[in-house]
């Protein structure tokens, strides 16, 4: 074989190859490109729904446990998923709320009855907050607009009760009071402040048959403190009445404080 042979004989060789890398190459590039493109999962409207009802539960249970701080900051998550959920708003206003953040909740709150405006849920824990701003009268209005939705609503006459005490109308106050217990019998909160009214009224023997009751249902500081005290009034030498106070202190240290005891809408006697 001459050189001339040979050389084509290469040449014709090597355009054989060159054509299969022609072919080869493009395939091998296409493939790792593709092996390169990153995959990105986007949920579904459903799922990011679902996942906003679940966080806004957990959310819900840690209030009930005694962690505002964590369900504020889940209840937030919440309601960036699913934002026309009146629920998960509340539950942040709540959350809120027991942090002391009161212009926050009022927002969160409004948000929730622009969503719902016929959930009376929403109408007391606005005057919730207007009580903690002392802005009785517009308390009170918000109050009855959520009676008007829920008129059987034993914590809506409760707080009844306490902006009553708040304007210093105790009697009217004791009315309201009676009213939430017989919607809810085992609401002693409203037996509680009954006494405290009671009380204040110099009613002394009626106000301990009402934390006697009180104390049946639940062994709570406050009406134990009170207890001991109007035991105190009538019978100075009564040991049992110290021995109550003492049990109750122990429960609950804060209530040596008159600012404390001013919060929890205690008298002056």
């Amino acid at each position: 074989m001459n050189i001339a042979r040979l050389s084509h004989y290469f040449l014709s060789q090597s355009l054989i190859w060159l054509k299969g890398i022609l072919i080869i190459i493009p395939i091998i590039s296409f493939q790792a490109a593709q092996a390169f493109i990153p995959y990105v999962y986007e949920p579904n409207p459903k799922n990011l729904n679902n996942t906003g009802i679940n966080i806004g539960k957990t959310a819900a249970q840690l209030l009930q446990i005694g962690q505002p701080k964590e369900a504020e900051r889940l209840a937030l998550i919440a309601v960036k998923l699913k934002p026309n959920d009146f629920r998960l708003w509340s539950v942040l206003a709540e959350a809120q709320l027991k942090l002391n953040q009161f212009e926050k909740a009022k927002k969160s709150l409004q948000k929730a009855k622009q969503l719902n405006p016929k959930q009376a849920s929403l109408w007391f824990a606005e005057a919730t907050l207007l009580l903690q701003e002392k802005k009785i009268n517009e308390a009170i209005s918000s109050i009855n607009n959520g009676l008007i939705l829920d008129p059987n609503n034993a914590g809506g006459y409760f707080q009844l009760g306490n902006a009553k005490v708040m304007q210093n109308k105790l009697k009217i106050a004791i009315k309201y009071f009676q009213k939430a217990a017989t919607l809810k019998p085992n609401f002693w909160e409203a037996l509680n402040n009954q006494g405290l009214m009671l009380f204040e009224l110099n009613k002394h023997k009626e106000a301990i048959n009402i934390w006697e009751k009180v104390l049946k249902i639940e062994k709570n500081a406050e009406p134990m403190l009170a207890l001991a005290a109007t035991i105190h009034l009538l019978e100075p030498k009564n040991i049992s009445a110290i021995d109550l106070a003492v049990e109750a202190l122990q429960k609950n240290p804060n209530y040596v404080s008159s600012k404390f005891q001013k919060e929890q809408l205690w008298g002056i006697k």
